[in-house]
């Protein structure tokens, strides 16, 4: 019986090592962190948005990836199998109106404590409080303990060591320089799905700061998404922003700033917002006429003024055609750490059509400790989920276990 250890206990790793109990190994969990799927809990705190319901080739054109397997994996095991998946589980699901798929319950730990359970019942163990620090002379897996160091050897071993952020979670990405040690093609961690900095007014900040701005469109590099965002401190952040990190952090790797465009009312027509800000009182101020025909709230008109420095144009074709395309100046990304995900990490060209390291043979990498990129929406879990299965489906079946 093959003897397969799983570093890192988050859903990739746990989904490895479901998938590896299936081929009939024997399988041992290892996670640095006191407990598992830290990270895994965090991000249902406020709901588990585990995949999405969306048209399967809609949602797999959702990654960002250099090429075809991340597509084939996620097809292999998509939103659909997660469902069944989480039903075998004895979790049901429901489809929100948006489309995100949760588990009724939508906290996180009800589904990793049954899923916990299975693992055990399977045979799988789990060491938690052990750091991985590289290989042995002899290829042994070495980890740091409160006991001390261990050694541990394995027939196979699957990376899931997530990525480079919120690394009281887990997710530092110290194993990158390990990795490098062994001439492991990696390409630099960056920021994603994360916020965003500006160089507000100390008059914005005094006003606005942590208003939302609800019901716009943002648009960067081409794309464009509706939503909401905040104003923050810094700058901005949340909802409609993170799915544009990507593209706005490639302008900003390229010029230094960005530009995001801001349609402050997507759903009213430019000539019919021009007519309405012609038509206004003309002893009305500019913030009156913005106020009532408009029909902005303090923090637009907040952001508005920012943009103009506080001279917005009194011509009202000239105000409606910058009320649907409000360029802001963003001046850099928020800390790494405090993004939801990153990208880069292993490169792609790294790995074999197993997922298996090129460099080391017998080991392979899963989840968001490659690089691809996806916005929130479910599809992070969705590939970490379905990259562990296959990592774990690729091991060859021990004699007499079909697999």
């Amino acid at each position: 019986m093959k003897q397969v250890v799983i570093i890192g206990a988050g859903p990739a790793g746990l989904m490895a090592a479901e998938a590896a109990l299936e081929r009939g190994a024997r399988v041992a969990i290892y996670d640095a962190m006191p407990s598992p799927a830290r990270k895994f809990l965090m991000a249902g705190k406020s709901g588990l948005n585990i995949t999405h319901s969306e048209d399967e080739a809609l949602f797999r054109s959702r990654y960002t990836a250099p090429d075809a397997r991340l597509a084939a994996v996620v097809e292999a095991f998509g939103p659909a199998k997660i469902t069944a998946w989480m039903a075998g589980l004895g979790i049901e699901s429901y489809c929100g109106t948006s489309g995100r798929v949760f588990p009724v319950g939508m906290k996180a730990s009800p589904l990793l404590r049954r899923w916990l359970s299975r693992l055990g019942q399977g045979g799988a163990t789990l060491h938690t409080r052990h750091r991985w620090k590289g290989w042995g002379s002899d290829g042994a897996l070495i980890f740091d303990t409160p006991e001390g160091q261990t050694r541990v050897m394995a027939d196979a071993t699957i990376l899931a060591l997530g990525g480079a952020s919120w690394a009281r979670l887990g997710s530092d990405g110290a194993w990158a320089d390990i990795l490098a040690a062994r001439g492991v093609e990696l390409e630099p961690f960056a920021p994603s799905n994360c916020a965003f900095t500006a160089n507000w007014s100390a008059r914005l900040l005094a006003a606005q700061e942590g208003a939302p701005v609800k019901g716009v469109a943002l648009t960067a590099g081409g794309k464009t998404q509706r939503g909401d965002f905040v104003i923050t401190r810094a700058g901005i952040e949340s909802g409609a922003v993170y799915p544009l990190s990507a593209a706005l952090r490639h302008e900003l790797a390229g010029k230094g700033s960005a530009t995001l465009v801001i349609n402050l009312l997507p759903d009213t027509d430019e000539a019919a917002l021009a007519s309405r800000l012609a038509s206004a009182h003309a002893r009305d101020s500019v913030s009156n006429r913005l106020r009532k025909a408009a029909r902005l709230d303090s923090a637009k008109i907040a952001l508005l003024n920012e943009v103009t420095h506080g001279a917005p144009p009194k011509d009202a074709a000239a105000l409606a055609r910058l009320l649907k395309a409000l360029p802001l100046t963003l001046t850099g990304t928020a800390p790494m750490d405090t993004a939801i995900s990153t990208a880069g990490g292993v490169a792609w060209d790294a790995l074999d059509e197993r997922l298996m390291l090129r460099a080391v043979p017998g080991t392979y990498c899963v989840g968001e400790m490659v690089a691809w990129d996806a916005p929130t929406g479910g599809y992070l879990l969705t590939a970490c989920l379905a990259m562990g299965r296959a990592a774990g489906s690729f091991l060859p079946a021990a004699p007499g276990n079909p697999g």
